[in-house]
């Protein structure tokens, strides 16, 4: 029945917008997982791959059909590049540990319904700005790549704005493509190209750690929240799919990543920015065939994900300082959102400041990383702020007058009689 519903409801548009999303996806935030795992085995790093593709897709198709909305499932992004400088410091089986721990919060907030509370209840600024921070030193590395690839790395510089300014949704496939042609036509290209093979994804038994529960597990938990799921939702209510709840799409995701954890999947939540591409006018002009969309991406994923080895070995020919520019670009506009968002509110752009020093400076003490103390620190201004302003205000109100009793009975200096 279901899928002669989908047969009836599919269209061109939407199939291509689910295609062009999926590939968005995987042209930039791919590299950023290619990057974090830069010492992991092939083999591990593509079973990690695999589990975050494959998931992906099975959330996507399945989450669409039940729904009949476009649900775009994929990767935590800023979770990637929290990765990138953690994963070097633990063996890959803690971190497993911790991927399990951060999906099981997730799980839980999910289905208590506390999605929407705890929301409110966070500053936005605080995580905005370590996810900026996160991010900020991340992102520069594409210009140190500069002094070895100066023409490789500016065209695609010039290119990323070029795209921004008109198609914007595919700047970072116009990147790609830029530094794949100047690789092929500079002879940087290194060794063949990958042949098709599926790929066998890899178990790792899960250890736990409390410092990596700290470290890795309680910044995946925030900026998945925080900088996915909120979005995600957000971006789905504004399209005008108030339905299902927040919480069964929080707890499916979060189900998806506790299963596929083992096999080096950090997490899965919905998307955002490509999502967009899938709940506009541009997939359909009837919202109710929409969903579409989300099933063809997530098919897409699944493809992508099973010959998820020959993807890899596609990006390794590719010269460094290309990975490393396309992935700096294709985080701009994340970069750029955490940074709105951690100085929208005046009242907390002080604490904002610190949380986004702390991360940015890659800080170690007591065997805790940044992002923790970011957190710690950060929310510590804030509520010192927030409780000297109250302070403050309570003390500095000025005093009522107390009121004159009021008589109707003139007084002797009114030249009464007594």
């Amino acid at each position: 029945m279901a899928l002669r519903q989908l047969a009836r409801d599919a269209s061109m548009p939407a199939i291509l917008a689910g295609i062009i999303a999926t590939l968005v996806s995987f042209a930039g935030p791919l590299v950023i997982i290619f990057q974090a795992a830069s010492g992991l085995p092939p083999a591990q790093l593509a079973s990690w791959v695999w589990a975050i593709a494959m998931g992906s897709g099975v959330l996507g198709v399945a989450l669409s059909l039940r729904y009949r909305v476009p649900v775009v499932v994929a990767w935590s992004i800023p979770g990637s590049v929290l990765l990138v400088s953690l994963l070097p410091t633990v063996d890959f089986a803690v971190a497993v540990g911790a991927y399990l721990v951060a999906s099981a919060v997730i799980l839980l907030v999910g289905l208590s319904g506390l999605f929407d509370r705890l929301v409110a209840k966070l500053p936005a600024a605080i995580p905005a700005a370590m996810l900026a921070g996160i991010l900020f030193g991340f992102a520069t590395e594409l210009f140190v790549g500069m002094k070895a690839q100066p023409l490789l790395v500016l065209a695609m510089f010039a290119g990323f704005f070029v795209g921004r300014r008109l198609f914007p949704r595919y700047a970072v496939v116009l990147v790609l493509l830029i530094g794949i042609a100047i690789a092929l036509g500079s002879g940087q290209v290194r060794g063949q190209l990958p042949a098709l093979q599926l790929t066998a994804p890899i178990w790792v038994t899960p250890r736990f750690d409390w410092q990596a529960v700290l470290n890795i597990a309680l910044p995946l938990v925030v900026v998945a929240i925080t900088g996915q799921f909120m979005p995600g939702i957000a971006l789905l209510r504004s399209s005008g799919y108030h339905t299902p709840a927040a919480g069964p799409l929080v707890a499916w995701s979060a189900a998806g990543s506790a299963l596929l954890a083992p096999f080096g999947c950090h997490g899965l939540n919905l998307a955002a920015v490509t999502a967009a591409l899938c709940t506009g006018p541009e997939a359909h002009d009837d919202p109710a065939r929409r969903y579409v969309a989300g099933v063809s991406g997530g098919v897409l994923y699944l493809l992508l994900g099973l010959f998820a080895g020959a993807v890899l070995a596609l990006f390794a020919t590719l010269p460094k300082e290309l990975i490393a520019t396309l992935a700096g670009l294709a985080l701009f506009p994340t970069i750029a959102s955490a940074l709105s968002g951690a100085v929208a509110d005046p009242g907390d752009r002080d604490a904002a400041l610190v949380t986004f020093i702390v991360s940015a400076s890659g800080m170690s003490l007591f065997g805790l990383g940044a992002a923790f103390w970011s957190l710690l620190l950060g929310m510590a201004a804030h509520l010192l702020l927030r409780h000297r302003r109250a302070t403050s205000s309570s003390t500095t109100a000025p005093a009522q007058e107390t009121p004159m009793p009021c008589s109707n009975t003139p007084s002797r200096d009114q030249g009464s009689t007594p």
